[in-house]
């Protein structure tokens, strides 16, 4: 099996997938491509969140063109996903995507194939090689081995016109079968795996079934890059997935909360303060242990690893730092003074 510190290094922009132990996170705009100033909008939220790889679907020429403006106003590499009709991955590749993804189940014509091949190898461009268990070639019965034999026969493509700049998804919506399929193809290709659980639906119930996929994957010890797919703001896929990584210890540079999920003892309006300070915290670019305590008896023991925190009394709530109490804050106050807090840390 070929580990995440063992494949062969793909370049994406500026970015070196493979061949370590550092995951990028991945999203995909919902814009339509060809409005420039709503896709690049969307983007630059999405960079603020932490995304570090962008794709964008490619419907038609227009979209195709938009590419090369696109780029020129955003800071992370950019992909452009490409169904059916190879000629947009030529002109994407001319407008300087960073990567193209192909699906070998709905771009069959080799000779096309090998000049989408030819002119990203020329511009030094990376090719995902994109099986969803949903887009099979026609007449392939849904398994595991028949995924990774559809992305086998393009990649052969690839190899024999001495291409190597690759990365590889296999998605599936079933958990199972995904995380199959992707051990299956980590024993088969040396590439970088890009991981996903496809489809995997609405915000609630999309996250946890992504978390319970992406995390059995990668605690496999595979997997380069991922993306949680939600329906929904993809800002959410961004912070889950951040989510995922920080709680199987592979990112640390990020804020966790600590809180808890309130009982009769609580006396004061907790669950608005921590969805607050939660979402402040997605806005935070440093290492920090946050905790929203529901009363003083338990709060700063049970918390007692966090960096600071409150624990909430009747109107009011204590500050601690290390579970020590440090002062007092009136209800009204906390969330000024928490933030302040956060801040100076």
């Amino acid at each position: 099996m070929y580990k995440r510190s063992d494949t062969i290094t793909c370049h994406i922009g500026d970015i070196v997938l493979g061949g370590n132990n550092k995951i990028y996170i991945q999203s995909m705009t919902n814009t339509k491509t060809k409005d420039v100033d709503a896709t690049v909008k969307q983007i630059l939220a999405l960079e603020d969140a932490g995304c570090e790889i962008i794709r964008v679907a490619v419907l038609d020429i227009e979209d195709a063109r938009a590419i090369g403006s696109i780029k020129k106003k955003i800071h992370i590499p950019l992909v452009a996903d490409i169904h059916f009709n190879p000629e947009l991955a030529i002109e994407a590749i001319k407008q300087g995507v960073d990567k193209i993804r192909l699906n070998p189940g709905n771009i069959t014509n080799k000779e096309k194939v090998k000049e989408i091949v030819e002119l990203a190898k020329k511009r030094n461009i990376a090719i995902r090689i994109g099986v969803n268990s949903g887009s099979l070639p026609k007449g392939m019965a849904l398994t595991a081995e028949n995924m990774v034999l559809a992305c086998k026969s393009h990649i052969q493509i690839l190899e024999e016109l001495d291409f190597k700049n690759i990365v590889i998804s296999i998605k599936a919506s079933n958990i199972q079968l995904c995380k199959d399929a992707y051990e299956l193809a980590s024993k088969t290709f040396p590439y970088p795996l890009h991981v996903g659980i496809t489809e995997a639906g609405t915000t609630f119930s999309g996250i946890i079934k992504s978390a319970i996929g992406i995390s059995e994957i990668l605690n496999l010890g595979i997997g380069n890059t991922i993306r949680v797919s939600l329906t929904d703001d993809p800002i959410y896929e961004i912070r889950a997935a951040k989510e995922i990584l920080r709680n199987l210890g592979l990112i640390v540079n990020v804020p966790e909360l600590t809180s808890c999920p309130t009982c009769g003892r609580t006396q004061f309006n907790m669950i608005p303060i921590a969805q607050e300070i939660e979402n402040y915290l997605y806005t935070v670019k440093k290492r920090i242990h946050v905790a929203v305590m529901g009363c003083v008896v338990n709060g700063p023991g049970e918390a007692r690893e966090a960096d600071l925190g409150i624990a909430g009394g009747k109107g009011e709530a204590v500050l601690f730092k290390k579970g020590q109490i440090v002062r007092k804050i009136k209800e009204e106050n906390i969330l000024e003074e928490l933030k302040k807090e956060i801040d100076k840390f």
